[in-house]
């Protein structure tokens, strides 16, 4: 079974992110949850955001990135939308890493924000729904395709709709068609790495 490192989105350690790291935890995975705002939640991505630019993005992202440090090397990093920073850190610039779960977001594998290529013998899922305003709109879905062209096991998954957070069971944005088929995917991924 696997050892996953699951980050949260903006709006926090919500009862929605809660409840998905359970249903990994239930398919016999051990699943960690750090909450990086310190118990704090917040109604919306706005809300959020504007908690994440107090921090700073670096700092916020940064926080992340230390949890691993009294955690195994051979996890697989999992991030929603915020969370993907990071899990796609770490997943691409800590050795031992045996998988990433990128939902909602991901960052391009060069130019500007890169953390450097994909890394050899690390798969990688990326999950989101094909008119979401934020991950199709602004460029995230470009950055995973070029993941999925560049590495060798590498998969792009798709759902009809346009909402951000759409495996979250406690915001109005949750779609249980699409959660259920994330998850079913999440879980082979995490039974094969």
């Amino acid at each position: 079974m696997a050892e996953v490192l699951l980050f949260h989105h903006a709006q926090g350690l919500t009862p929605g992110v809660r409840a998905f790291a359970e249903d990994l935890r239930a398919a016999g995975h051990t699943v960690h949850t750090p909450d990086l705002f310190d118990g704090r939640t917040f109604r919306s991505i706005e809300e959020g955001l504007a908690h994440i630019r107090e921090i700073g993005f670096d700092e916020a992202r940064e926080r992340g990135v230390r949890v691993a440090d009294g955690l195994s090397s051979e996890l697989v990093y999992a991030g929603f939308s915020f969370g993907v920073l990071p899990a796609q850190k770490l997943a691409q610039t800590r050795p031992g890493a045996r998988g990433a779960l990128l939902f909602y977001s991901c960052l391009p594998i060069s130019g500007e924000w890169a953390f450097g290529p994909w890394p050899d013998g690390v798969p990688v899922q990326i999950h989101g729904m094909d008119n979401d305003p934020i991950f199709v709109g602004e460029g995230d879905v470009d950055a995973a395709r070029e993941i999925v062209e560049k590495a060798e096991d590498a998969e792009l998954f798709l759902y009809p709709g346009d909402q951000h957070y759409f495996a979250d069971n406690s915001l109005p944005s949750y779609d249980a068609d699409a959660t259920a088929l994330l998850t079913r995917r999440v879980i082979e991924f995490l039974g094969r790495v």
